[in-house]
């Protein structure tokens, strides 16, 4: 599928609809401005995965290397302090290591968080993992609570296709977004982990009752929310409950797509099982061979972006963007902001020049306490926490 779903140019106040020229830049006139004020709130990361804030307005980020920071604060000139923890054993290569970050809904009252992790054991890979961790009254160090909430995520030895990013439902339990590990049978085989995106209690990593596929004898087809993913890198919550992925395409039709329970998203590059090789010609939801298969809100078309983090914009300080899907591009360095209607389909979207190639690859993006944007530059080294608000 290679569709473009509703590509509108937007007319909200300041904001530029797109990096393409408009008449008035094509005439040398300085291009208008979104009205999003940057600021850098933390250097010195390198590879910022993901954010998980605290109820003080704090956040922990993770770094692909293998890295845990605290911010000190959520304002320009914070520092990111080093977080002590048994991280001894994530396998950072390629694409894999230390990834996302979900801080537990009661963290008040148990100072608990779960990361997701590439797992090595004597140097060789073993799979990606679900690890809770315990925080410090201080923040300087964690430790890990118990055995691991989940095992058994496929990973590839190159660390391809290793998207793992956890989120936290509006029903408290944990959605888990995984790459298929660029095996050709992962995305469409129901008794693997990977190619997915996983429901579990996030106490217990128990399979909730009400997931589509509760009765099924296969215990990770239990943990199934929905299938046929490539590498969703971005999961994020409507306000009133509707999930949201954003996931990457080969080398076309990047994807938005709206989470159905059970829903297949079409990923086959086995080709029906035809094929050992990872075949990356196929469609990204091959109608032809899945008719059932649950289409994209919005696809990149010819071209990807690599779009990963994605966060919903809440409250009345976002005057018109309120309600806007906010996805963030590693290939494409930029920020998008898409307006969906009530069904999720794309109606507008917009590219603010804030965010469009000016801190290059940006992976992670979460909506603060404080209703900011805060998002994580990806470059490889002195990368940043950008929080990201309106212009007053």
């Amino acid at each position: 599928m290679r569709r473009l779903a509703a590509l509108v140019l937007v007319t909200l106040f300041p904001l530029a609809a797109c990096s393409s020229p408009s008449p008035t830049e094509a005439d040398g006139a300085p291009p208008p401005q979104s009205g999003l004020r940057v600021e850098v709130v933390a250097g010195g990361l390198e590879h910022g995965w993901g954010l998980g804030f605290l109820p003080n307005g704090t956040a922990l980020v993770t770094q692909r290397s293998g890295a845990l920071a605290l911010l000190t604060d959520n304002t320009a000139g914070a520092q990111a302090a080093p977080v002590e923890a048994d991280l001894g054993d994530v396998y950072a290569q390629g694409e894999g290591g230390l990834m996302g970050i979900a801080v537990h809904p009661d963290f008040a009252r148990n100072r608990t968080f779960v990361t997701c992790q590439a797992h090595q054991e004597d140097g060789s890979p073993v799979d990606v993992r679900l690890v809770k961790w315990r925080l410090a009254d201080d923040g300087s160090s964690a430790q890990r609570v118990g055995e691991p909430l989940l095992t058994g995520i496929p990973l590839n030895s190159s660390g391809r296709h290793s998207g793992c990013r956890p989120a936290v439902a509006e029903d408290g339990s944990l959605l888990v977004s995984t790459g298929d590990s660029a095996n050709p049978t992962t995305p469409q085989d129901r008794q693997s982990l990977g190619g997915k995106l996983l429901r579990m209690n996030i106490d217990t990593g128990e399979p909730p009752p009400d997931n589509p596929f509760a009765d099924s004898p296969n215990p990770n087809e239990r943990l199934i929310y929905s299938y046929g993913h490539r590498n969703a890198q971005g999961v994020a919550v409507r306000p009133g409950g509707t999930v949201f992925l954003s996931e990457h395409g080969p080398d076309i039709d990047d994807e938005i797509n709206r989470v159905e329970p059970g829903g297949n998203y079409g990923w086959d590059p086995s080709r029906g099982g035809t094929s050992d090789d990872y075949d990356e010609s196929v469609p990204m939801t091959d109608l032809q061979r899945f008719p059932d298969a649950v289409e994209a809100k919005w696809s990149s078309g010819e071209a990807t972006e690599a779009i990963a983090g994605a966060s919903f914009l809440t409250g009345d300080q976002w005057g018109a963007l309120d309600g806007m899907l906010a996805v963030v591009a590693l290939k494409g360095s930029k920020l998008m902001l898409f307006r969906l209607d009530d069904a999720g389909e794309v109606r507008e979207l917009a590219i603010p020049p804030e965010l469009d190639d000016t801190h290059g690859r940006l992976r992670g993006a979460q909506q603060g306490p404080d209703g900011a944007l805060y998002v994580t530059t990806s470059n490889g080294s002195d990368d940043k926490v950008l929080r990201v608000t309106p212009r007053s």
